[in-house]
């Protein structure tokens, strides 16, 4: 099944990683606003890296023209790279917690001790602890997964940008 998805057109491979982006987005808030799980600061950083790529990948996939795949496709690679590069160190995080976590304060802290004009920026960094492993799927954290997802898309670009590069004769 992986050899056909590759074999088909880049545009099929581009709207399939921003359909997945976004599913794990929608994930993401079911988990905050239903499950009741705090995101916490590399949760949100995390988090908008999955909306650049989803929305580079739809981009992509709405686009025509090699030139124009190439260069979102090594786009891809990098903001896959640096959603990776953050899950890694969160999953490092909680597997190896510090003595002292210092991710943020609660969303309740922030609005009663600050004033709404340095609360609302705060709210947007998260408020949970970043070592803490709140839900789990198949023994990984949700860190442990982003980062997996992470480095497919990653894999997927980085496949698609050698697939669409001029070759050289």
């Amino acid at each position: 099944m992986l050899l056909k998805l590759l074999d088909t057109h880049p545009r099929r491979v581009f709207a399939l990683i921003s359909a997945i982006c976004v599913a794990m987005l929608v994930f993401g808030m079911y988990l905050q606003h239903v499950v009741g799980l705090e995101p916490c600061p590399m949760c949100i950083v995390q988090r908008y890296a999955f909306i650049l790529i989803a929305v580079v990948a739809a981009v992509a996939a709405a686009m025509a023209g090699r030139r124009m795949h190439v260069a979102l496709a090594g786009l891809l690679v990098l903001l896959a790279g640096f959603g990776a590069f953050v899950a890694a160190r969160q999953s490092w995080l909680q597997w190896y917690p510090p003595e002292i976590a210092t991710c943020g304060r609660d969303f309740y802290g922030m609005i009663e001790n600050f004033p709404l004009q340095r609360a609302i920026p705060m709210i947007f960094k998260g408020s949970g602890d970043c070592t803490a492993i709140d839900w789990t799927f198949l023994g990984g954290s949700i860190a442990n997964w982003s980062f997996l997802w992470f480095v497919a898309f990653a894999v997927l670009a980085f496949w698609l940008l050698l697939r669409l590069s001029p070759r050289k004769t």
